[in-house]
């Protein structure tokens, strides 16, 4: 799906003289993407010149997301993250009815060379990932997911090796959301597919701690996406 043109200040939800944090939107890469003439970092540093990323999301998905404005910043935050000192809470909505009550899933993760990850006691990467439901609903369930390290697809393979794939994920299982499952009422024209209610997973970084340079701690919080707003709000409508 192409991303419609972009302002970056409007995107923007903390700011100071070293770090500008935004609400990432979905089908936005973090960094250069040859297949997309948009890319975040581009969009900051027509922003502010000197602008680097100390993390990424994946590109379907949103939500907080710290840059740096100058160096010295970049040095600090990307040191806290090396350190796994930034607290980083997510929001998914996942497949099925689960009870997580900070479950922790401490298996190591294998990148392979077709960009998706595995599983790999021997051959894998330490990864820990903390999972408490915060709602359940009558065939899904919306969890916080507090991962310790960042590898790649964490949350969205630790999920699925739980039985609570991310709604709309395929690559891990997930199945797509269709607004006739939950909704008695719900009409389709004749002869029309009905499409999935969410074009992405429902996967959302939801909040971000870290400390600033003057020794702050920063907690930033990104409101949901309109997507992802409008799924919640339907769960919740027809529970």
């Amino acid at each position: 799906m192409k991303t419609p043109k972009l302002k970056f200040e409007d995107l923007i939800i903390f700011e100071d003289n070293d770090i500008v944090v935004v609400n990432k939107p979905p089908f936005l890469s973090t960094l250069e993407d040859r297949h997309e003439k948009q890319n975040l970092l581009a969009l900051a540093r027509g922003y502010t010149g000197d602008a680097q990323v100390a993390h990424r999301l994946d590109k379907d998905t949103s939500g907080v997301l710290a840059i740096a404005k100058n160096p010295e910043a970049y040095r600090h935050l990307s040191m806290q993250f090396e350190h796994r000192t930034v607290a980083k809470i997510y929001h998914a909505v996942a497949d099925g009815i689960h009870n997580f009550d900070h479950q922790l899933v401490d298996i190591p993760i294998l990148k392979q060379d077709d960009g998706v990850v595995k599983l790999s006691r021997r051959e894998g990467k330490p990864a820990q990932t903390y999972f408490t439901s915060l709602k359940p609903y009558k065939h899904h369930t919306l969890i916080e997911c507090q991962p310790v390290t960042g590898r790649m697809h964490q949350i969205r393979v630790h999920l699925a090796s739980l039985g609570a794939s991310i709604s709309g994920d395929d690559m891990y299982g997930g199945k797509p959301f269709f607004l006739s499952k939950i909704k008695r009422d719900f009409n389709l024209k004749k002869d029309t597919d009905e499409q999935p209610f969410m074009k992405r997973m429902a996967l959302h970084a939801f909040q971000l701690h870290f400390q600033d340079l003057a020794g702050n701690v920063q907690k930033i919080e990104a409101p949901y996406p309109k997507d992802l707003y409008a799924l919640v709000r339907q769960l919740d409508l027809n529970d």
